[in-house]
This record gives structure tokens, C-alpha cells and sequence, in this order.
């Protein structure tokens, strides 16, 4: 049983479109519209964008940027929170965090689309040429 649970969450870290899909196919069966489905995947598939990013740099670089990650998530926050206190003279947490959550979505959806062609193109470059 533990092994089948960690192929199943090794699946989802690997490939975090395919847990996209399938949280915004769940939520889709449930509530019965798209754009609430929408939010609601990129809400939860995050977490999956972020660590799948991380191992990505573990697998091409060979380091751990986990530190770094962690760093320009608190930053990022910052800058939100800041940026929200300039606008508004008030800050309403569930409205940055939500700002600061899908900024990151997009964020970390980018840099693991980069980091797998990246990946891609040198391994064929590597195998390529030597």
C-alpha cells in the first residue's frame, strides 16, 4: 500500500499538468462550472508546480534550490503585502493571499515548463554529442 501511494504522489510531483486536470475534472463533476473549476486547480496545483520545480533543478543541476525557492516564495509575499499596503492603506489577507498564491501559480508554472524543455534540449544535446 505505501508503495502504491508514493508512485501515485511521485506521478503527481513528475507530471503536475496531470494533477491539474484531475482536480479541475473532480471539482468540474461537482460544482458544475468551469471557471470555480479553474480556481480552484490552480489553487491546489500549486504545491505540485512548486516542488515539481524543485526536483526538476535537483534532476538538471544537481543541487537543491529548495532554500532558494522558499526564499523568493517569502519575498514575493512580501512584495505582495507591501504593494497591497501602498494601494488600499489596508491589508486584507484573504485578497494577498490569493493574489500571492496564483502569482505563484503562474510563476512556478512558467519556470517548470522552462526548466523541462531546458532539460529536454540538453540531455538530447548531451546524448547528441558524446
Amino acid at each position: 500500500m505505501n508503495s502504491f501511494l508514493s508512485s501515485i504522489v511521485a506521478i503527481f510531483l513528475t507530471v503536475p499538468l496531470l494533477g491539474f486536470f484531475i482536480i479541475y475534472l473532480i471539482n468540474k463533476l461537482i460544482t458544475k462550472n468551469t471557471r470555480k473549476s479553474v480556481h480552484k486547480a490552480l489553487d491546489y496545483s500549486t504545491i505540485l508546480f512548486i516542488f515539481a520545480v524543485h526536483f526538476l533543478l535537483l534532476t538538471i543541476l544537481g543541487k537543491s534550490f529548495l532554500w532558494i525557492i522558499f526564499l523568493v516564495l517569502i519575498i514575493i509575499a512580501m512584495v505582495f503585502v507591501f504593494i497591497h499596503w501602498k494601494i488600499r492603506g489596508e491589508i486584507i489577507f484573504t485578497k494577498v493571499f490569493k493574489g500571492y498564491w496564483r502569482f505563484n501559480f503562474l510563476l512556478f508554472f512558467l519556470a517548470y515548463i522552462s526548466l523541462t524543455i531546458f532539460g529536454i534540449l540538453r540531455s538530447a544535446l548531451t546524448f547528441t554529442f558524446s
